[in-house]
């Protein structure tokens, strides 16, 4: 495979997408003749900072490749750390490009608008002589068992709140609705009322809520969140910034323990619980691709690991994002959007008429069936997986990969997770012994985020 002169073999292809270019195998490829040394950090809240001092070429003839890799380098460092501020130093052409490509109306001005809004600051692009140094700090969070307490998991097709007393839920319950498609505020608001109350019935009383939900949170307020996509900003700061602070307060009264995670963080955290382990990387492929991890010591970092929008596919035709506008993104690969992309190529037609849930449904029923090609459809993310958990392993150095959501239940998460094993074993043997992916039992694939995130609050 060739991209922009940079010549890297890959063993393992996906059989319904041959195309598809593992974005590790073209960084360690055009790292082993780029030898001009380019540092990049970003600031984010609290003086937080996250740097990496990589290399380019530099030469007129390489331009394109090194700015490319940049491109993908500085996008992959926000959507998994974050920040607003940019800084660059070893090469000012690369400064000049970046300051260019996140510049309003630029390639990359969805995502500086979404920094700009997470963290309430003008998103910048500055050079200087040499980057600030590494700062940042991790926080312990969840883990509170005792009591009565009620967890929700917003997801963006169906949402789950459980019932759990002294760390043992006592009531479970999925309901499917549709809070991506819908613009009235009010939709999500009772929908989460509803949640609320049907886990409340269920238990003597409440002294504690906590909830997982897509998107980011900052002090239980909604910054960002897919959920909402379809709200007007007027309503999105009326009515969603503050939505579940509202609807905790109206059911339970305003003196009850609220904490609000980001979903990915609390399948990192699920995992954790599970394992009795540490240093977990959560993945919850559903709606999209959420993601948290937990360190080394137990905590949860700041960052905010919206992998969904990291690049993981070079593929100069892999399919865009309809979001972010970009391609070669996760959400495409590990959510229900993967499975519903590659359907057609295994000759499996899906119904316009269904909503993105039901026509992964749909494929999931034809796993229990003979005669198609819906193993394919799993097969192929497996493949997918099996190259981007390399690549996450380098950036995160997780030992434990938790794999969770919707797409993972039944026998297409555990071919997916096969497959995924082996291409880890074949094409990154370097991960043999280090990195172990893994799936929780059926019912905690579910619902173990729910019940996970009732132990976020303190009480």
């Amino acid at each position: 495979m060739n991209q922009y002169g940079i010549q890297f073999e890959v063993k393992n292809k996906p059989s319904l997408d041959p195309e598809f270019m593992p974005i590790l195998k073209f960084n360690r490829a055009f790292l082993e003749t780029a030898k001009k040394p380019v540092s990049i950090a970003l600031e984010r809240s609290g003086g937080q900072v996250a740097v990496c001092d990589t290399f380019i070429h530099g030469t007129p003839e390489m331009r394109q490749a090194d700015q490319y890799y940049i491109d993908r380098l500085v996008k992959s460092m926000l959507w998994m750390k974050g920040g607003f501020k940019v800084y660059v130093s070893g090469d000012e052409d690369i400064y000049s490009y970046l300051k260019k490509t996140f510049a309003p109306g630029g390639a990359r001005s969805f995502d500086s608008d979404f920094m700009a809004g997470v963290y309430e600051r003008p998103f910048e692009v500055v050079f200087c002589d040499k980057v600030p140094q590494e700062a940042g700090a991790s926080q312990a969070v969840g883990r509170h068992l005792a009591g009565c307490r009620v967890g929700f998991d917003a997801g963006g097709s169906d949402r789950k709140v459980s019932a759990v007393i002294d760390g043992e839920p006592v009531y479970s319950e999925e309901v499917v609705w549709f809070p991506k498609i819908t613009e009235d505020p009010d939709y999500h608001y009772d929908g989460i009322v509803s949640a609320f109350k049907s886990a409340a019935e269920k238990m003597p009383r409440v002294d504690a809520v906590g909830v997982s939900s897509a998107g980011i949170y900052i002090d239980n307020r909604t910054m960002v969140a897919s959920l909402f996509l379809k709200v007007p900003k007027d309503k999105f700061n009326e009515k969603v910034k503050d939505i579940y602070i509202r609807a905790a307060r109206d059911v339970f009264g305003p003196d009850i323990p609220l904490v609000v995670c980001n979903d990915g963080d609390v399948s990192a955290l699920a995992g954790a619980m599970g394992l009795g382990e540490n240093n977990v990387l959560g993945i919850a492929m559903g709606t999209s691709e959420a993601v948290g991890y937990v360190d080394e010591k137990g905590n949860i970092t700041g960052w905010l690991n919206e992998l969904a929008f990291m690049p993981v596919d070079v593929n100069p035709d892999a399919m865009e994002d309809e979001w972010s506008g970009d391609i070669g993104c996760g959400v495409k690969y590990f959510s229900q959007d993967g499975v519903i992309k590659l359907a057609p190529r295994a000759g499996i037609n899906l119904s316009e008429s269904l909503s993105p849930a039901e026509k992964l449904k749909e494929v999931q029923k034809l796993m229990d069936q003979d005669g198609n090609n819906a193993a394919e459809i799993y097969r192929s993310i497996g493949t997918y997986l099996g190259h981007a958990l390399a690549y996450y392993y380098d950036l995160y150095h997780c030992r434990h990969v938790l794999l969770l959501g919707r797409v993972m239940s039944g026998k297409g998460g555990d071919l997916v997770l096969e497959e995924a094993k082996r291409v880890l074993a074949d094409e990154y043997p370097e991960c043999s012994g280090k990195l172990f992916p893994a799936l929780p039992d059926e019912k905690s694939r579910r619902v173990g985020q729910s019940v996970a995130a009732a132990s976020l609050p303190e009480v």
